[in-house]
């Protein structure tokens, strides 16, 4: 191998670059629907309140009012898909 006068060899020039793990998604949908109440528990809008209301009577409607915590099996999966939390 031929050496270039005036310039290091190729091996002296090599950096050590500081390798960082990538940054993980959040999912975009899973921001907008879901909330954590200061215990870590997970808090959601109840479903089947967004039209067709008349077809419902006033106890459905009435109860289904607000939002309700997660249940305990599907938080994992709600966790995993925000990894930094949700605000």
């Amino acid at each position: 191998m031929r050496r270039l006068y005036g310039l290091p060899r190729v091996s002296a020039i090599v950096e050590l670059k500081e390798t960082k793990m990538p940054k993980l998604k959040t999912k975009s949908g899973v921001k907008k629907r879901f909330k954590l109440t200061a215990t870590g528990k997970v808090k959601h809008g109840v479903a089947g309140k967004r039209h067709r209301l008349i077809s419902h009577n006033a106890k459905y409607i009435r109860q289904n009012r607000g939002t309700s915590v997660l249940a305990d099996a599907d938080v994992a999966h709600i966790k995993a898909w925000a990894p930094y939390g949700l605000k």
